[in-house]
């Protein structure tokens, strides 16, 4: 039955994600930027508010306004100059400039966690006094009265916005700036319009929002990404629906309360109730069979285009002795040490399906998670219908488990691709989260370790290491041949590939299927080498972090993939906690000047500086070719060619 009482109190939650929505969806028709960190924006606010009011004593009034009216726009402005601009006039994709805004969330994540720590502030500041107005019988919360209030202002806003003359300019210069620049716009000042104010309503989200929420970087960060749920449901473009759909599913979740059942239906009721967003978003991504992008939805192909350069000589050197080092560490820094090759397989698996063949896929975490359950159940003999096997045999028998429910994930992939793609990946791995990984039901009793033969951290981490390279001769054979042309024909030109007859259904299913494998093979060597089942280790923001390491280090790299382990646990155990974070997103912001990533970059600094001396296979192998089959005739009408075609040079 429905009661006003709780219909007002969803409101209130409502709001929050109306708001929440209307401010992304307001942002991505500014700047044609699907901005994944617009979260972490509202967060970073959220925090320097309380930094002013509760440590250096501002009235949160003029806290507020000097956040919202000033540092947000000059932030935007940055953005759009630093990061965003240099991309638009490169004619990224979608997917590049997707990596982009992921690499600002990462970094903001990180600042947040190594100025104020990972504990939650229970007393964020409000601007509207903690009062209710009665109705009645009920009762409504100022808070709430205010959100409505920033809703109807911010909606009329948008809908005004797009019917004036400089909503058309806006229109032009998000779906073709150059078009728009020939046309007389400037493209400059209204880009940089845009983001000014995307980040100010960013703002004004987590000023409104964080009296409401626990204020912790990351929890703050994923709830404010759940809420996407709107933002899909009104397919990108309609304000009022994702208005209405924040709004009646706040509501909904508060009637919900009123559910009473008996024994496990009550728990999953539960469950869904405080998870309604997030169900809301994993249907709208998995029900509703288009978005409307301003932009090519292309996936992160054209992150991989770079020229063709031979390999370094031992070039395996590098991660061999990053890999081996750790065996002449002490206890404590081997300890640590555990995590990287374990990290480097999920990484990798992020390399298979995102470098190999183009899928953006964010969700690999909640594989790994899924992974570290089973093994551990697996070796407990509490998996449903399994008996009890050896240790080791979990391990094998793990990624042959969780490999179905990789390519049940894949289905959605067939027609879906980049932000598409991204937001229903994401959705699989929030879901997972909440209603795996986070219920007691599932991880009560649970008892994570080594195998026994290998119990102690010098002989796991030998494991570890065999493992990772079981898993990157795998992978070598995916990428070479056959199997891997067709990949890569899937990943540059999908149209192109299926019209040559290439089976696209199959080969997506199968890629999901494998590198879900892998990384539940990497998820249950985390937690054996944690000896425990951290929830917290496979949440959906670290999925994004992972993803941002792997397109920085190289996404078609198998070597990049396990150096990007190697450093994000070096620099987390070597420099304060978030010190990965804000390097990993600085790099992912700067993309557009990194062609092909951090490793290609410099492979082309040494192939510039040092040439042949650094190179090994096609070129040098050509060039010893044809130094072979030069005779000493061949090789005096070469050097007579050479001469009459130097400068000056002739008969």
């Amino acid at each position: 039955m429905v009661t006003i009482e709780l219909a007002l109190a969803g409101l209130g939650i409502g709001s929050i994600a109306a708001l929440s929505g209307l401010g992304l969806l307001a942002t991505y028709r500014l700047t044609g930027v699907f901005n994944l960190a617009f979260g972490a924006i509202a967060m970073l606010v959220a925090f320097t508010m309380w930094q002013q009011v509760r440590v250096w004593h501002w009235s949160p009034l003029v806290a507020a306004a000097v956040d919202i009216l000033v540092i947000c726009p000059l932030v935007g402005v940055l953005l759009d100059r630093i990061v965003f601009r240099p991309l638009q006039r490169r004619r990224a994709t979608p997917g590049v400039r997707l990596v982009a805004s992921l690499g600002l969330l990462v970094v903001l994540l990180g600042v947040a966690t190594v100025i104020w720590g990972a504990e939650a502030r229970l007393d964020a500041p409000s601007i509207v006094p903690r009062r209710e107005v009665h109705l009645g019988g009920a009762h409504l919360a100022l808070g709430t009265i205010a959100d409505l209030a920033a809703i109807a202002i911010l909606g009329a806003g948008f809908a005004l916005g797009q019917r004036s003359r400089f909503g058309l300019r806006v229109r032009a210069v998000v779906e073709r700036r150059e078009l728009a620049e020939l046309r007389g716009v400037d493209a400059d000042r209204v880009s940089a319009f845009g983001w000014a104010i995307g980040t100010s309503i960013a703002g004004l989200a987590g000023v409104l929002m964080a009296p409401t929420l626990r204020l912790v970087p990351y929890g703050f960060t994923l709830v404010m990404l759940e809420t996407m749920a709107v933002v899909v449901i009104g397919r990108l473009t309609d304000p009022v629906r994702a208005i209405v759909s924040g709004l009646l599913i706040g509501i909904l979740q508060a009637e919900l309360a009123q559910v009473h059942l008996v024994g496990r239906p009550q728990s999953w009721i539960q469950a869904a109730n405080a998870n309604l967003f997030v169900v809301a978003l994993l249907v709208a991504v998995l029900v509703i069979s288009r978005l409307r992008e301003p932009l090519d939805a292309g996936g992160v192909a054209r992150l991989t285009t770079r020229g063709e350069l031979p390999p370094i000589r031992a070039w395996w050197a590098l991660p061999t002795i990053a890999l081996g080092a750790p065996l002449l560490f002490g206890a404590s820094d081997k300890h640590l040490a555990l995590a990287v090759p374990a990290i480097a397989i999920v990484l990798v698996s992020i390399v298979v399906v995102s470098g190999y063949s183009g899928q953006i896929s964010l969700g690999q975490a909640g594989f790994a998670g899924l992974g570290a359950l089973v093994a551990a159940r697996l070796a407990d003999g509490t998996l449903p219908f399994v008996p009890k096997v050896p240790d080791v045999l979990a391990l094998v028998i793990t990624p042959i488990v969780v490999a179905p429910f990789g390519a049940l994930s894949g289905w959605p992939a067939i027609r879906r691709r980049g932000l598409f793609l991204a937001l229903t990946t994401f959705a699989l791995s929030v879901a997972m989260s909440r209603f795996v990984f986070e219920q007691a039901a599932v991880t009560r009793g649970l008892e994570v370790h080594p195998p026994s033969t290998f119990a102690s951290d010098d002989n796991f981490y030998i494991l570890e290491v065999l493992c990772l390279g079981v898993a990157l001769v795998l992978v070598r054979r995916l990428h070479h041949g056959g199997l891997g042309r067709t990949l890569t024909a899937m990943r540059d030109d999908e149209l192109g590939a299926q019209s040559s007859g290439v089976d696209i259904r199959t080969m997506k299913i199968f890629v999901f299927g494998a590198s879900s494998a892998l990384a539940a093979l990497g998820g249950a060597l985390l937690a054996m080498g944690a000896r425990s089942f951290d929830s917290n280790a496979f949440d959906p923001i670290q999925g994004l972090i992972w993803f941002a390491a792997v397109v920085v280090f190289g996404v078609d790299s198998a070597t990049g993939a396990v150096i990007a382990a190697g450093v994000l646990v070096a620099l987390d155990s070597e420099l304060p906690a978030g010190s990965s974070t804000i390097a990993v997103g600085l790099c992912a912001m700067v993309l557009g000047r990194l062609p092909g990533g951090v490793l290609y970059s410099a492979r082309l600094l040494f192939e510039r500086l040092f040439g042949a001396f650094v190179t090994s296979g096609p070129v040098a192998a050509h060039r010893e070719t044809t130094a072979i089959r030069l005779t000493p005739a061949g090789r005096r009408v070469a050097a007579r060619r050479a001469a009459a075609t130097a400068p000056g040079g002739g008969p």
